[in-house]
């Protein structure tokens, strides 16, 4: 499954991250990070202390690039959903699109924002 970034602010930002969606997940499950998902966590990472802490609840993630596959497949999505009037954020476009090419399902808090791509699994 792919982590959506939603699911590591949480974390990040709980009190007791041993309740968080993050801590729970399955240690058998192949879990996996797109690279779109760390830009976002580090554009909210200003110090170096947050930079850290997005590294340590990161580190041991698969990471999925963006690359000219997913490139062309999030083109894809935002010209489908344009047409049907129902456009979301392009990073959301971008992880979604990686999501659909690693054959992933999304594990996310923000179900509406990747309801409109077809085809797209979303846990939570």
């Amino acid at each position: 499954m792919v982590i959506d970034t939603c699911i590591f602010i949480d974390h990040l930002r709980a009190k007791d991250r041993t309740t968080t969606a993050l801590a729970k997940l399955p240690a058998d499950e192949a879990v996996y990070i797109s690279v779109i998902t760390l830009f976002e966590l580090f554009c909210g990472a200003p110090t170096a202390d947050k930079k850290r802490d997005v590294l340590a609840v990161t580190e041991d993630l698969n990471l999925l690039p963006f690359d000219t596959v997913v490139a062309a497949k999030a083109g894809d999505i935002y010209r489908s959903l344009k047409r049907q009037n129902k456009l979301i954020g392009v990073a959301d476009i971008m992880i979604a699109a990686t999501c659909l090419i690693a054959e992933q399902p999304i594990l996310t808090n923000n179900k509406k924002h990747f309801k409109p791509v077809d085809d797209l699994k979303i846990l939570r």
